[in-house]
């Protein structure tokens, strides 16, 4: 197990991941500000990128109890949350939990299920609990969804709905990587996989201390009024048909305070705002179909607003 010290311990678990996902440091560092923030991750990009082998690594590297959906199109909800199963010896019920009943739930591929199966995950992510057969049930603190999911044009899948994306606090794209990441991945695969060498580095009670540490940062009055401007600008853009929510201001206002807590910092700066705001609003913001032809997405629509929105002194 790793340090007791939680910023040693966080650089452990940088450096863990790094060995796994070779030239992704701003995705790591991203990854790791939602998961201090308590916020769940969506990573979208083509297959074969590393996504799910960046979730798995994660997952690794915590101690704490892991567990995989693969998302398909005859998915159910009971697949997800359990359910009440019949014993015949007594003539009784008894409750069987799901996978959702866990510490750390990779969603993979969570667009190749039907929209009825995806909004089953609706309450687990929001209140951290699960109501079946009329029960409400608390689910394990801590409690992190990362999801995977394929660009909706691809083949088999369906887009999730505005309130499933509103839940994510974070999307994350990957990319392909860099030449000299690409043939240092190469040489990392040659006999062995780097996953297999990833062990727990994090406790999750640590990571629970952290995480209320998180919410000690301080978060100056004009950083707030920045965090409420931005937001308030895609409410009010004629070219979106949906702007950002007020748990997307939330969401940015405790990932800000993430990325300061995670570079050892105990105040919230302006460019903290700055470089979440398109990972924590953009996948939010539904863009009006007229614009979208014309080649305009959330992240530009955001950019644009970074650009011309004043920046607190």
């Amino acid at each position: 197990m790793g340090s007791t010290n939680p910023h040693e311990t966080l650089e452990q678990l940088k450096r863990c991941l790094q060995q796994v996902i070779r030239g992704k440091g701003e995705v790591i560092d991203r990854l790791l500000t939602a998961l201090l923030a308590d916020g769940h991750v969506l990573i979208e990009d083509v297959p074969g990128t590393g996504k799910t082998t960046l979730a798995k690594a994660l997952a690794r590297s915590l101690a704490a109890r892991f567990t995989r959906i693969q998302f398909t199109p005859d998915l159910l909800p009971t697949d997800i949350l359990g359910g009440m199963i019949y014993s015949a010896a007594n003539g009784s019920f008894t409750f069987r939990p799901g996978p959702i009943h866990a510490n750390v739930v990779l969603a993979d591929e969570i667009n190749r299920a039907s929209p009825r199966t995806q909004s089953a995950l609706l309450e687990a992510m929001s209140e951290r609990q699960v109501t079946t057969e009329g029960e409400t049930r608390p689910l394990p603190r801590p409690f992190w969804v990362v999801a995977t999911q394929n660009p909706i044009e691809h083949n088999g899948t369906y887009p999730l709905p505005e309130a499933q994306l509103d839940r994510f606090c974070m999307k994350l794209v990957l990319g392909y990587p860099a030449h000299e990441d690409e043939l240092q991945l190469l040489r990392d695969q040659e006999r062995v996989h780097p996953l297999a060498a990833v062990t727990a580095v994090l406790e999750p009670a640590l990571l629970l201390e952290m995480q209320q540490a998180v919410r000690q940062v301080e978060v100056e009055a004009s950083v707030l009024d920045y965090v409420v401007r931005l937001v308030a600008r895609t409410r009010a853009e004629p070219r979106l048909r949906l702007g950002a929510s007020p748990r997307g201001a939330l969401d940015l206002r405790r990932c800000a305070q993430a990325r300061a807590y995670l570079h050892g910092r105990t105040s919230v700066r302006p460019d903290d705002v700055q470089l979440l705001a398109v990972p924590v609003l953009a996948h939010r913001l539904i863009v009006d179909l007229k614009a979208r032809h014309g080649g305009l997405t959330g992240e530009t629509l955001l950019e644009e607003a970074l650009r011309t929105e004043p920046i607190p002194a």
